[in-house]
C-alpha cells in the first residue's frame, strides 16, 4: 500500500511540473531576435510592442545583440526613466541573455551602450501578471427599455364559435370477447385440478 502511495504521489509531482513547464515561453523581445536596438521610429518603440504581449510568471525574456557595442541592463524605475546607467540591479553582456520573469510586476530594461542608445528609444518596460489576475470581464450591456403601449384601443376579439351539439345517441362498442389463450388456460387448470382431486381420493380409497 505504501508503495502505491508513493507512486501516486511522484506521477502527481511529475505531472505538475510538465504542466507548468508547458505554459513557460521564451519571448523575443521586440518579437524579433534583433529588436533590441534603437527603433527606427517612436511609432515603433519596444514598448509598444510589449504592451500588446501578456506577460506570465515563468515566461523568459530572450535578448540578443552585439557584445562589443551594447548590454542590457536591468534597472529601477528611476533610473530607467532617467537613463541612468548607473549601478543597475543586473547587467547583461553576453550577447543572448535569458531573464527569467519569476515574480509579478514590472520589470525596466535599458541599454547599457556608452553612445547613450538608451535615451534614442532603446529600452522596454514589462509587466508580469499574477497568476491570479483576473482576465477583463465583457463589455457593459445597456438595458433595452420596453416599448409604451399604444394609446390607440384594440379591437375587441372575436367571439369563440359555437361548439355543434353532439348526438344524443352513441353506439356502444361491445365488451371484448376473451382471448382464445386465456380460455384454454382456465380449461387446463381445470382439468389438472380436478385430475388432482381424482388421484388422491383412488389414493385413499386404496390405502
Amino acid at each position: 500500500m505504501v508503495s502505491l502511495i508513493s507512486i501516486v504521489s511522484v506521477v502527481f509531482l511529475l505531472f505538475t511540473t510538465f504542466y507548468h513547464f508547458g505554459e513557460a515561453r521564451i519571448i523575443n523581445v521586440g518579437g524579433s531576435l534583433d529588436a533590441w536596438k534603437v527603433p527606427e521610429s517612436p511609432n515603433h518603440s519596444l514598448n509598444h510592442w510589449a504592451e500588446s504581449v501578456r506577460f506570465q510568471v515563468g515566461d523568459a525574456l530572450l535578448f540578443k545583440y552585439d557584445s562589443k557595442i551594447d548590454s542590457v541592463l536591468q534597472v529601477t524605475k528611476e533610473n530607467y526613466e532617467k537613463c541612468n546607467t548607473q549601478k543597475p540591479l543586473e547587467e547583461h553582456k553576453d550577447g543572448y541573455t535569458t531573464v527569467k520573469l519569476d515574480v509579478s510586476g514590472p520589470y525596466y530594461f535599458i541599454s547599457g551602450a556608452p553612445s547613450g542608445n538608451c535615451a534614442k528609444g532603446e529600452k522596454v518596460t514589462v509587466v508580469v501578471q499574477s497568476p491570479n489576475h483576473p482576465k477583463p470581464g465583457p463589455a457593459a450591456v445597456t438595458p433595452t427599455l420596453p416599448p409604451k403601449p399604444s394609446t390607440t384601443p384594440a379591437a375587441p376579439a372575436p367571439a369563440p364559435p359555437t361548439p355543434s351539439p353532439k348526438s344524443s345517441t352513441s353506439t356502444m362498442a361491445p365488451a371484448p370477447a376473451p382471448a382464445k389463450s386465456s380460455a384454454v388456460g382456465l380449461v387446463a387448470g381445470n382439468g389438472i385440478f380436478w385430475a388432482s382431486t381424482l388421484v388422491a381420493v383412488i389414493g385413499l380409497a386404496f390405502a
